[in-house]
């Protein structure tokens, strides 16, 4: 058409545009995560707060959010290196306004997937969440007859690009092409997302408005330290992976943790490390990779493009060595593509999850492309007969979604030799207490047990796939804390689903921190850091985060907080101890009238100082 694209500079104006352009009610396809064009979304959710004859209905899910400290220790944290840590992202109205309980009745948000634990307690958030696979995301969408679709896009000589959100856009775009669907299109130009050439691009033609104004700042997710509990997972993942075959990993600290130990195997650097190894290891991939891996997963994270800047993933299909949906990361890895070569940068591919989730479609060309495919997400907990709880909590509460995980369990069920590996740390602590995430029985199912395949702690893997009851209960409790072993056993031979006089093996029987820490402190330094793929994090506050995490942890419990009370006289200063009171706000020195808060800080700091 002639008149395509229409521009515009104000936000405002362009919602009122978009108001007229479909009768007053916008029935909104907002992408997940990055690619939301916040300004453009924040002047829609005003403009129908002004008038109230508008409506607005938002589908979406992951709506990114700086953290809201919920303590006074997180705000003296977070506060000073808030823009730093998360970048000057500007807030989402709408989520403000539910945050509030302020948001009008003729506006609605209904999410398929939240940013972890942000929704947890807000009533209209969970009770407006819609659970569903990715790749039945579209549907869903599709049947709440979508007007407008608006998104964030980098532009190129009168071209778009997806960039960070190829999943669910690209299927509906091409449904608009084949007269399928019909909805006005809207780009906010934002040139500091990577220009993700090949099936993200979009020809400036379908596109019908164009807003042009201030560019802002993307979200940053920040990369938390890697624990020697993710470590220990990293290190056993790492000998599932074979030589030549395909590979998925999730963000957060494991998927950075195995990502690191892949290129430590493929340097031929962990011989050390398995020679010494207290847990007993399976899985034989240990040799450097000769032929290199593809990857194909929905989120593109930090990990998957370190191994591909490493020449690991480097294994071709159709062109690329990545396949993926989408992504949000640390801002670090955004300037990576931004910065790549654009011949290299083809070789990373965004593509609809219909792709990237599914088998379904050109079936036999995905089958012979995703061999040997390993898929690695995280769970929450494991019960003892293998079904998974990954995205809520008692009593119903979403923690984020069932996302695609469930896809990648199917995907590995359906492929010759494909498998779905499911990791979690043995044990979590909250207010301190310690329990364990290998439990009987599950509140709620994300992945249920018929479809358990391989489950995988710092302790070690389990491999359930084909396993009766009897042997997936006992593999599991082989690689569960041992301070919860008997009572496991216990529970089990209680539901008759074990034999009475089952034991676990004496090899097992030392599944502690303590004996984790002993194998892994040796090589923490040099061939284990904290941050593998870098931080955004300063070095005081790095100093502080385990001492943190220790506060955090022990809060709550008054027994854990006095002996934290007791390390701030009792033991030796930390080396920086002064330095990290003063960026917490505190006085440099110990007083006698300095806050509970802050002794407690201290003792956790020189609790840290001894590790």
């Amino acid at each position: 058409m002639s008149d395509r694209p229409r521009l515009f500079s104000d936000p405002d104006i362009a919602a009122g545009a978009i108001f007229d352009a479909v009768g007053g009610e916008v029935r909104l396809a907002l992408p997940l995560g990055l690619g939301k064009p916040v300004p453009l979304v924040n002047a829609l959710t005003r403009a129908a707060i002004a008038d109230p004859k508008r409506k607005l209905s938002i589908f979406t899910a992951l709506t990114l959010q700086r953290p809201v400290p919920a303590t006074d220790i997180e705000k003296r944290f977070l506060e000073p290196a808030m823009d730093r840590l998360f970048g000057a992202y500007p807030p989402l109205l709408y989520a403000e306004m539910i945050r509030d309980g302020t948001l009008p009745d003729n506006i609605s948000v209904s999410e398929f997937f939240f940013q972890a634990g942000i929704w947890l307690g807000t009533a209209y958030a969970q009770r407006q969440y819609i659970a569903a696979n990715y790749t039945h995301a579209l549907h869903v969408l599709i049947a709440q007859k979508p007007n407008v679709l608006t998104q964030a896009m980098p532009r190129q000589e009168g071209r778009f690009s997806l960039s960070c959100n190829a999943d669910i856009s690209a299927d509906l775009f091409a449904r608009r092409r084949a007269g399928a669907m019909d909805f006005l299109a809207v780009a906010e130009v934002n040139n500091a997302l990577p220009f993700m050439a090949g099936p993200a691009e979009i020809d400036g033609d379908e596109i019908d408005m164009v807003l042009e104004s201030d560019p802002f700042e993307l979200f940053s997710a920040v990369r938390r330290p890697v624990s020697d509990a993710q470590y220990g997972i990293g290190l056993h993942v790492s000998r599932h992976i074979v030589d030549g075959g395909t590979i998925q990993i999730g963000i957060g600290a494991i998927g950075d943790a195995v990502a690191h130990v892949l290129m430590l195997r493929d340097q031929a650097a962990l011989e050390d490390i398995w020679s010494v190894a207290p847990f007993p290891l399976s899985g034989d991939g240990t040799a450097p990779f000769d032929k290199g891996l593809y990857a194909v997963t929905e989120m593109l994270v930090g990990g998957l493009l370190a191994l591909f800047q490493a020449g690991i993933i480097r294994r071709e299909v159709d062109g690329a060595s990545i396949h993926a949906g989408f992504f949000v990361e640390a801002r670090d890895m955004y300037e990576q593509l931004r910065m790549m070569d654009p011949e290299r940068r083809t070789k990373i591919q965004m593509m609809p999850v219909s792709f990237t989730n599914a088998l379904y479609g050109d079936e036999d060309a995905k089958r012979a492309a995703r061999v040997h495919a390993r898929f690695v997400n995280g769970a929450m907990q494991v019960s003892l007969l293998g079904d998974a709880m990954s995205d809520s909590a008692k009593p119903g509460q979403v923690v984020s979604g069932v996302g695609g995980q469930f896809n990648f369990f199917e995907q590995a069920f359906a492929l010759d030799d494909g498998r779905a590996v499911l990791t979690l740390p043995a044990t979590r602590t909250s207010g301190g207490k310690v329990t364990s995430n290998i439990v009987w029985q599950l509140p709620l199912t994300t992945v249920p047990r018929h479809m358990r395949d391989i489950v995988v702690t710092e302790y070690g893997s389990a491999d359930l796939r084909g396993q009766t009851d009897e042997q997936v209960i006992l593999r599991l409790i082989a690689i569960a804390d041992s301070r919860f072993q008997d009572d496991l056993l216990q529970k089990a031979k209680a539901a008759g689903k074990i034999a009475a006089d089952a034991s676990v093996p004496a090899a097992h029987r030392t599944n502690t921190p303590e004996k984790l820490r002993d194998w892994l402190t040796p090589h923490r330094k040099h061939l284990l850091p904290d941050f593998p793929l870098g931080t955004d994090f300063d070095d005081i506050e790095r100093e502080l985060l385990p001492a943190l995490g220790r506060l955090g942890n022990a809060a709550g419990n008054s027994r854990s907080l006095a002996a934290l009370m007791w390390h701030s006289v009792m033991s030796a200063p930390h080396p920086r101890e002064s330095d990290a009171m003063q960026r917490m706000g505190f006085r440099a020195e110990p007083t006698l009238t300095e806050p509970l808060q802050a002794r407690a800080l201290r003792g956790a700091l020189r609790i840290s100082g001894q590790s």
